[in-house]
């Protein structure tokens, strides 16, 4: 059956689905193999939950003219995504980076919704089946759609950008993630530079922070919407950025107070508002729509634990997410602070090095006590007064159990894998 054909049977259902325990009645399945199973295999169990339709790409796993077989159902959905997405004809904005593109799809998503029908990406379905699923959840109705796009390795970025063919995009910045698969920050760089090579070969836009050395000089081909705290001649001014701890935004004399912590979220809002702007959403708008917005999920959060204040930002970590954290909150006009802070992953070669640079940000801090939490760390442990160290999350849970945090200010950071979150319960 051609793609076109399938887009037809799609038209008629409310949905797509990739997981029958989250099936929904009158969707259309799709049965992708995973590392430990063969989706195939629950083709028959899909339908009988109240999928409409079942792809699948082995014929041994057939049930009736309710089942259509594909060469691989994973391109069957990756160009079923693509042809919708020419069907609808809307305007998609893109977004990658190494730090920020979630909170700044979610910022970019309220601004817009204050003047259009939006769609973004749920989540962080952000790879090669996410964006697929995002594109599939757009409907006529849908003005603006929003795709956050994910990648640990280069061509990735690119090869997301010929299904989603994004008319605007912005990457929020290049940092020290997934070292590994880019092979370094240089190849963190050209590797999230293929959405402006895709925006430039097509004529399309990009938003620029000018102040960004690295963005300004890889957007030079571009057409470009920019936003700056220096340059004048941006097309929005950024008055000023304050953070103590919530960022405060003045620009062309609009003053937005959010519910963000750390000036390392300030060009995520000042991203929203430059978006907002062109887009024709007013002042009035966007600021209503920025100082409405909560974070939540793990991700850069303020919450009270008992007597002590929490800065939850534990959903991810890199070193130049962890490092900007950790200045964020060494700089914070506060006493008797204590950071918990877990390994980060996904450095290769350079894993060592990164954890043992952000280790001396905090062994001289006599006025922070700093738990590192994991193997990484642990592997680059030192004698310090100041600072301690644990091999697993169990070994820093027996230690800190018996002691009683009280009117403490706690930044707790990880990557994903670490879960650092658990320790809220032991505040």
């Amino acid at each position: 059956m051609e793609i076109k054909d399938i887009h037809g049977l799609f038209l008629k259902c409310n949905s797509v689905s990739i997981d029958t325990r989250k099936i929904e009645n009158n969707s259309m399945f799709f049965a992708i193999k995973g590392e430990r199973f063969d989706a195939n295999t629950f083709a028959e169990e899909a339908l009988k939950k109240g999928a409409s339709y079942v792809i699948i790409d082995n014929q041994d796993y057939f049930v009736d003219e309710r089942t259509i077989l594909v060469k691989d159902t994973l391109e069957a959905l990756q160009q079923l995504s693509k042809f919708h997405r020419e069907y609808l004809k809307l305007p998609i904005i893109a977004l990658t980076g190494s730090n920020g593109k979630t909170t700044t799809k979610e910022l970019i998503n309220v601004v817009l919704s204050k003047r259009y029908i939006t769609k973004a990406t749920i989540g962080n379905l952000n790879n090669h089946i996410g964006v697929p699923l995002t594109l599939l959840s757009f409907n006529s109705k849908t003005e603006i759609g929003i795709v956050e796009m994910g990648a640990n390795h280069q061509k990735e970025i690119e090869f997301l950008c010929e299904i989603a063919q994004p008319d605007f995009g912005y990457i929020t910045n290049f940092g020290k993630a997934h070292l590994e698969g880019f092979g370094g920050v240089e190849g963190v760089i050209k590797g999230k530079s293929e959405m402006y090579q895709f925006l430039s070969e097509n004529n399309k836009f990009v938003f620029v922070n000018l102040d960004d050395a690295i963005q300004t000089e890889k957007t030079e081909n571009n057409l470009r919407i920019t936003f700056s705290q220096i340059d004048k001649n941006a097309s929005v001014f950024i008055n000023s950025c304050t953070a103590n701890p919530f960022v405060e935004i003045d620009y062309h004399g609009v003053k937005v107070k959010s519910n963000l912590i750390g000036l390392y979220n300030a060009n995520n809002i000042n991203a929203a508002i430059t978006i907002g702007k062109y887009f024709k959403v007013s002042d009035e708008e966007i600021k209503e729509a920025i100082e409405s917005y909560v974070p939540e999920n793990n991700r850069s959060q303020m919450l009270i634990k008992n007597s002590n204040e929490v800065i939850l930002d534990a959903y991810n970590a890199n070193p130049s997410s962890m490092e900007v954290a950790i200045k964020n909150f060494l700089q914070l006009n506060k006493e008797n602070k204590v950071a918990i802070l877990g390994d980060m992953f996904e450095l290769g070669d350079q894993s060592l090095s990164e954890h043992k640079s952000i280790i001396a940000l905090l062994e001289k801090e006599s006025d922070v006590k700093t738990y590192f939490v994991g193997s990484h760390f642990y592997a680059n442990k030192i004698d310090s007064d100041f600072v301690s160290f644990y091999e697993t999350f169990e070994a820093f849970k027996e230690a800190v159990e018996k002691e009683n945090f009280q009117n403490k200010i706690i930044l707790i950071k990880g990557s994903r894998g670490m879960a650092l979150e658990r320790s809220l319960d032991l505040l």
